[in-house]
């Protein structure tokens, strides 16, 4: 029992991270399976599992708060479902660790990208409530987001959320709530595909149970951050949450010591708070001045 009371208050994390900034669901919940001995496609099918419900709720909330582009949702939730088919078919058969590194640095460098862009120079268009970008763009980023997903036990947000971020049309919350809303399409095409090639074999259902009740349980209030924290902040938060998500990647690809490995993710820690806070103060003092200048144009 206390095992899956661990599992729910993981999904409850997972998905107040990946509600708020558009990812980190998968990659938090799979990485504990694969640690408590779940196979790689046995993880990410559980996950994927969890994840049908997570994304009702989730998708259900950023509505409400007006995050949703349903257009972009459609576009490029569709291609998705297709690639995460493809992929949980393709994972259910081989294994992708040899891709993982590779994965891991292009994830990393575009969160790299996102990060000291949105902290040095946020875009200027990034207030956009609807996405401009058409199907050229959005389905072979759907069809690569879904197969990374399926096979990596998450990346739908962090291939997604970093490519709509990094092209700065749309407000972050616009991003989000959309990327979240269709990874509902996404989720159900990948647990149908791990269903068909693997069967219920393997699967705990208790586990994906508790996934699931921590991250419903999440969600609204996940939702409810997204629409309240600034672009500015947002985009040097999920740029931050990027590189730390796919540097263990790397460091274990590497073959570096737990000890050097403990001091890099210090290190990028550190940097990572502090120019989120610097960014976070640099707002507020930006809106305090904003307000003084409107007072006293009233006053006036």
């Amino acid at each position: 029992m206390e095992r899956y009371l661990l599992l729910a208050l993981v999904g409850l994390a997972a998905q107040l991270v990946d509600g708020a900034l558009g990812m980190g669901y998968g990659v938090t919940s799979s990485s504990l399976l694969l640690v408590v001995g779940l196979t790689p496609a046995a993880a990410s099918a559980s996950v994927h599992l969890a994840e049908m419900g997570t994304n009702i709720a989730s998708g259900i909330s950023h509505y409400k708060l007006g995050n949703v582009d349903w257009r972009l949702v459609a576009r490029l939730g569709v291609p998705g479902a297709i690639g995460a088919f493809a992929g949980a078919t393709f994972l259910a058969n081989l294994s992708t660790e040899a891709a993982a590194p590779v994965m891991a640095s292009i994830l990393g460098l575009l969160g790299m990208y996102i990060l000291l862009r949105y902290v040095f120079r946020p875009p200027q268009v990034a207030s956009a409530r609807q996405s401009p970008h058409g199907r050229r763009f959005l389905v072979p980023l759907g069809l690569v987001g879904g197969f990374v997903d399926a096979t990596g036990g998450g990346g739908w947000g962090p291939v997604s959320t970093t490519s709509l971020l990094s092209a700065g049309k749309t407000a972050p919350r616009t991003v989000i709530g959309s990327v979240d809303t269709s990874e509902f399409l996404v989720s159900t095409a990948a647990s149908i595909g791990f269903l068909t090639a693997l069967g219920t074999a393997g699967i705990d259902w208790w586990i994906v149970i508790a996934l699931l009740l921590g991250g419903v349980i999440a969600a609204p209030l996940a939702a409810w951050l997204v629409a309240k924290i600034p672009a500015q902040v947002m985009g040097v938060a999920v740029g931050g949450l990027i590189v730390i998500t796919n540097v263990r990647t790397l460091f274990a690809s590497t073959g570096i010591s737990a000890q050097q490995a403990t001091i890099g993710y210090i290190g990028i820690t550190i940097v990572w708070v502090g120019l989120t806070t610097w960014q976070a103060i640099s707002y507020q003092r930006a809106a305090a001045a904003e307000r003084r200048t409107e007072e006293q144009e009233y006053t006036i």
